[in-house]
């Protein structure tokens, strides 16, 4: 993830109070690098390593927005779109991958389909994300 988005985006765009945002990945390196970018920008960072987990944080924090792999071990990340999704209907998701295409299956296309807000590969600028998330929760 690069490092590009130190400084572009001012907390002073966001709610007034922190939102709270869950991170659901298995790689424990995307984990950090997006909870440290979320929290330089003024987000309250939540996190679980599956959708199992996942899934549970985010019926006992309630976060304002969720983002989410969508190839994890235990539960992948279009499952847990599908229950977050039922839970509450105005959350914020957004599906992440690295993996968008597997052959003819785009997996992002189908998180989208089936109940997230946006997609975002992985590798794409991190500024773009955090402009993507802070739109979504303003609106």
């Amino acid at each position: 993830m690069p490092d590009d988005f130190r400084g572009k985006i001012s907390p002073q765009r966001l709610p007034a109070a922190a939102p709270a945002v869950l991170v659901i990945d298995d790689d424990p390196a995307m984990v950090e690098s997006l909870a440290m970018m979320l929290e330089d920008h003024g987000f309250r960072v939540l996190t679980a390593n599956d959708g199992l987990r996942g899934v549970q944080v985010f019926r006992e924090q309630r976060p304002a927005a969720v983002l989410t792999d969508i190839m994890m071990p235990e539960q992948d990340g279009i499952g847990a779109i599908m229950e977050m999704r039922r839970d509450r209907s105005e959350v914020k998701i957004i599906a992440i991958s690295g993996a968008g295409r597997v052959g003819k299956t785009d997996f992002l296309t189908i998180a989208r389909k089936l109940g997230a807000d946006a997609t975002f590969e992985k590798g794409r600028s991190a500024n773009e994300l955090v402009v993507m998330l802070t739109t979504m929760l303003r609106q």
